[in-house]
C-alpha cells in the first residue's frame, strides 16, 4: 500500500477563512474525483457532552455537507452512542446534547444527525474481521453499514499519547454499538477485568510502586 498523502493548513485569516481552507483541503485531497452522485455519505464525528467544548464547531460540518451536496450526495451527520453514563448514553440523550451544541436541524443547510446504532444501540450488522486474534466480529452500527461513503471529521483530544492516532480510536468506539466497544469485558454493559489479567496486575503492581512512600496511605487499587 502507498504511503498516503497528508495536507495541511495554517490558521491564519488574513485573506483566506479556514472553513474556506477547509474546502479547498477537501478539493487537493482528490474530493471531486470521487462518485457521490446519489450515495448516502456518512459524516462521522463527536457532537461533544454538554458543558464540554471539546469539539467541532457545526460549521466545519457544514463545510463538508455542502461540498458533498453540491457534489451530488447525500450527507448526514453520525456518531454511536456511548458506553460511558452522560449525555450520549443512548439516541434520545444524545441527539439532544447534539442540538444543544449547535448541530441542529432548524438549519436547513445542515443535515440531520443520525446514530447509527438505533435508540437503545442495539441495531447493528455483525462484521467479520479478518484474522482477528481476540475478536472475530466487530458489531457496527447498521446506518454506518448502509452509507456508501465514509467520511471522518476528527478533531484532537489531548489524551496523553493519543495525537493523531486518536482517529483510529474515534473509529473505534464511533461506529460500534455502546456494548461492543471494549470488547468481551463490556458485552452485557458492564465493564469488569478477569482475576486472571495479567495487564491489570502488573498496573496495579506499578501504581503501588509510584506512590509516594513518605504518606503511608494505600493505592486506591488497596482500597
Amino acid at each position: 500500500m502507498e504511503p498516503a498523502k497528508v495536507y495541511f493548513s495554517d490558521l491564519r485569516t488574513d485573506e483566506i477563512s479556514t472553513l474556506e481552507k477547509l474546502r479547498r483541503l477537501m478539493k487537493a485531497a482528490g474530493f471531486e474525483q470521487i462518485d457521490f452522485k446519489d450515495k448516502y455519505v456518512a459524516v462521522k464525528l463527536h457532537f461533544g457532552e454538554p458543558g464540554n467544548m471539546a469539539y467541532l464547531r457545526p460549521n466545519w460540518a457544514r463545510v463538508v455537507c455542502d461540498y458533498v451536496r453540491a457534489l451530488g450526495g447525500k450527507p448526514f451527520l453520525t456518531d454511536c452512542n456511548t458506553l460511558y453514563v452522560g449525555g450520549r448514553a443512548n439516541a434520545l440523550d444524545h441527539l439532544d446534547s447534539a442540538m444543544l451544541n449547535g448541530y441542529s436541524p432548524d438549519d436547513h443547510r445542515r443535515p440531520c444527525a443520525s446514530l447509527p446504532t438505533g435508540c437503545k444501540g442495539g441495531d447493528y450488522d455483525l462484521v467479520p474481521i479478518r484474522g482477528g486474534k481476540y475478536l472475530r466480529a466487530a458489531k457496527i452500527g447498521r446506518a454506518i453499514m448502509d452509507a456508501d461513503i465514509f467520511i471522518s471529521l476528527t478533531h484532537a483530544k489531548g489524551h496523553p499519547g493519543r495525537r493523531l492516532r486518536r482517529r483510529a480510536q474515534e473509529h473505534r468506539h464511533g461506529l460500534r454499538l455502546a456494548r461492543g466497544q471494549d470488547g468481551h469485558a463490556c458485552a452485557d454493559g458492564k465493564p469488569y477485568v478477569e482475576q486472571t489479567c495479567a495487564s491489570a496486575a502488573a498496573s496495579a503492581r506499578n501504581l503501588r510502586a509510584q506512590r509516594p512512600a513518605h504518606r503511608g496511605k494505600k493505592c486506591p487499587s488497596e482500597v
